[in-house]
């Protein structure tokens, strides 16, 4: 191969090079980044279609959920809603033999869609009755969550307990209009 030749040669095989080296940085790279975008796009896309077709499946259990805590929630007037709670209390109190030895309300939260009624309850009495006692509370038809349980014991034996509880009562407030 003579000199002129291997130079030609040389030539376009550096041009190949730097030809290929420019089309990597301006096509192939950009385009593999747009390729990997596009495909955790359509990933997150399809993941939400199906916790979409999720919660559709769970529409009517939801809604009835969502109607249960709204008309049971605790009344906008903050005298109203601690009166009704804590009546419940004493309710759920007496009819499990339960007896209450405090109780503090507080609210909590100045959202613009709900509030909620924070009460710490100190109980005491038979592990039976405190037994009775959270079941009343679950079982009612009141929007109230348990948060926090403690339960001491107030004699050796372990017959006479005391029981800490605190518990959140829902208050949603009505949209304002503008």
């Amino acid at each position: 191969m003579n000199p002129v030749q291997r130079q030609k040669l040389l030539m376009t095989v550096t041009l190949a090079a730097v030809g290929l080296y420019v089309a990597d940085l301006v096509l192939f790279t950009p385009v593999a980044r747009l390729w990997s975008e596009r495909s955790a796009r359509i990933a997150t896309l399809r993941r939400q279609v199906a916790e979409g077709q999720e919660l559709a499946k769970r529409e009517s259990s939801l809604r009835g959920r969502w109607n249960h805590l709204r008309t049971n929630a605790l009344p906008q007037e903050p005298s109203q809603a601690e009166q009704r709670l804590l009546r419940a209390c004493d309710d759920w109190a007496k009819s499990s033999g339960a007896q209450i030895v405090d109780r503090m309300p507080q609210w909590k939260g100045d959202e613009a869609a709900y509030q909620m009624l924070r009460c710490r309850l100190e109980t005491a009495g038979s592990l039976s009755s405190l037994t009775q006692f959270l079941q009343r509370m679950e079982e009612g038809p009141m929007a109230v969550k348990l948060d926090s349980l403690q339960l001491m014991s107030r004699d050796p034996a372990g017959r006479q307990l005391t029981m800490g509880l605190q518990i959140n009562g829902l208050v949603l407030n009505s949209p304002t209009k503008p």
